[in-house]
This record gives structure tokens, sequence and C-alpha cells, in this order.
């Protein structure tokens, strides 16, 4: 704990210096967003609000930026970036720790778990219990692990007869042709790819056999200091990605065309096809984009509690706010 808190202040030191200089040179609010990931439809709606000048007309000047190394959580709880992304696995060490890394998600991207397993269709496959005596491609993380072990077992599969091996693979098709059976995938991206390049898959997903399961990701989290000191700013942040999603939910073409415009190295075919579909995920059964349900929220963080998988329980509520967005 010791080390993370001289490394958060070594951050906070370096960057917040740096954004300084950058406020005195540029005309608007500096504000930096943390991708999680290289660019793809999950992060449309931020590409479209920097486009049609979302962020401008609130006075933000806004950079986006790839993680680090070590990922958005702490480069955003350092101060080094106002805005990021993560995910609710992923916050669940964070925030059950004495220390509470000090973020908050602020809004979920999209409303439900769009994640499960891939296999090449014909290998048994198209249930959990499928899984036994194949080979799966782990992170090694105990979440991932738990949940897999929760729908194999609630499939009457045996976890045990599963044979674990290391993720190592760059490409998740070429990995299935090469000795690997079953690999987690999130549908939205590497499900439609598989469409779009006429792959012949058996998919299940996480929510539909365990609703504990249905958790959120990803989400946009941000610096608890700066929620507290500029929440003016960080309700305007939220307005223009709002805006930004709002718009690719009712014109999927044209924002998919803004996307493979800052990122033209991106595949068109799935680009196009993802965002018609992972679109309409935005803001499915929510009240509006961005809303956070808590019960939701909660009934993930008590199973992970439950299941021992983080050893000291996260409060109902604790971690997410909706404070800052507009209905």
């Amino acid at each position: 704990m010791k080390k993370l808190i001289i490394i958060l202040a070594v951050l906070l030191l370096v960057t917040s210096c740096a954004n300084q200089e950058v406020n005195d040179n540029q005309g608007g609010k500096k504000i930096t967003i943390c991708l999680d990931y290289v660019p793809n439809t999950n992060h449309t709606g931020i590409f479209v609000a920097e486009e049609k000048g979302y962020f401008k007309d609130l006075g933000l000047d806004v950079e986006i930026i790839q993680p680090p190394d070590d990922g958005a959580p702490l480069l955003v709880a350092s101060g080094g970036a106002e805005i990021g992304i993560d995910f609710q696995d992923l916050m669940a060490a964070p925030l059950s720790q004495e220390e509470p890394l000090p973020i908050t998600a602020v809004a979920s991207i999209i409303q439900h778990n769009t994640s499960g397993i891939v296999s090449l269709k014909g290998n048994g496959m198209d249930r959990p219990k499928g899984m036994e005596g194949k080979t799966y491609a782990t992170w090694d993380s105990p979440i991932e692990k738990a949940i897999i072990k929760e729908v194999v077992e609630k499939d009457g599969g045996n976890y045990d007869l599963i044979n674990m091996v290391p993720y190592t693979i760059t490409d998740t098709y070429a990995g299935l042709e090469s000795g690997i059976d079953a690999v987690w995938i999130y549908y939205g991206w590497d499900g439609i790819f598989a469409e779009v390049n006429g792959i012949d898959i058996d998919y299940f997903d996480f929510a539909s056999i365990e609703p504990a399961l249905d958790s959120y990701t990803p989400v946009f989290i941000a610096n608890n200091d700066f929620l507290k000191n500029e929440p003016d700013t960080a309700k305007a942040v939220l307005k223009a990605l709002k805006q930004g999603y709002e718009f690719a939910i009712e014109n999927p073409e044209e924002a998919a065309a803004i996307l493979l415009k800052k990122v033209p190295e991106l595949d068109k075919n799935l680009v196009v096809e993802s965002q018609k579909r992972l679109g309409k995920k935005y803001s499915e059964d929510a009240p509006y984009w961005g809303y956070i349900d808590q019960e939701r929220w909660d009934r993930f963080y008590d199973w992970l509690f439950e299941k021992g998988l983080i050893e000291k329980e996260i409060p109902s509520g604790f971690g997410f706010t909706n404070d800052f967005l507009t209905e």
C-alpha cells in the first residue's frame, strides 16, 4: 500500500505540472480521457463528441489518450486523467482494499454484460458443460476463473475437467485454430468479427446463465477529487459524452464513419456492423444513457464477496454515482 501511495503521489505531481502547462497555452478547460484499450466501438461516443464539437461547445478541451501499461485506473486515481474507462469486475479489488482507490464509476457505456465464451462451431461448446475436457486460454484472474466455474457447474459440468492454459494469443480466431478450444470474448467486437468474416462459431454468454454476472462492462470512471472540486466540469464532460453516445445510437453508420476517420486502421466492415449492433446496447433497458442500476451493481459485488473473491465486503452503492449524468 505504501508503494502504491508513493507511485500515486509522483504521478500526481508530474501530471499536475504538465496539465497546468497545457491549460496555460490552450483555450477551454483541459480534460484528459484515458481509454482502456485500443479504440473500438465501445469508444465511438467519445470520438463523436470530439468530432461534433460537443466538448468544445461546453468549454472543454479534451485529450483522448491510450492507457499506460498499468492501466487507466491508476492514472485516473493519480490525477493524470480526470476520466478513464474501467470494468466493474476490475474495480472490485481496488474498491475493497483497506484504502480504496480514489475512483468512482460515473456512467455505464454499455448497459449489459456482452461477454461470454466463444469456440469454433461443432466442438460441443454451445453450452458451458461442453468445456469439460477442452482447452481454455485463461488470464489467470481469480474472478475470471470463478465466473467460468459458476456457469459450468450451473450447467451440470465439472470445472476441474477444463484444461487451463495461459492466454498468449494475439488473435482470437487464429488461437482457436491452433490448439485453443475456448476463449472469453466481448461479442460486440469479437463476435461480430466472426460474423463479418464468415467464421462459424458457438457462443454462450454469462449474464443469461447467472443474473449476478450481468455486471457493467465497461464504465467511465472519474477521479474523486475532480468530482468533489469540479462538479460542474464533471457534469459538462458527462453531458458531452451522453450527446456523443446518443448520436451513435440514432446514427450508427455516421458514427462508425467518425470512428473510422479517427482510427483509419480499423476494419471498415467490422466497425460498421459492430456499431449497428452495439449501438442498440448502449442504453438498452435503461432510463437514459450512462445510468447505473444500484441493485445490479450491488448484486455482482455481493456475489464476489460470497465466493470469497474479495476480502472485504463492498458497501451497498459504493463505487458509482449517477449524480453527474443528465436524464
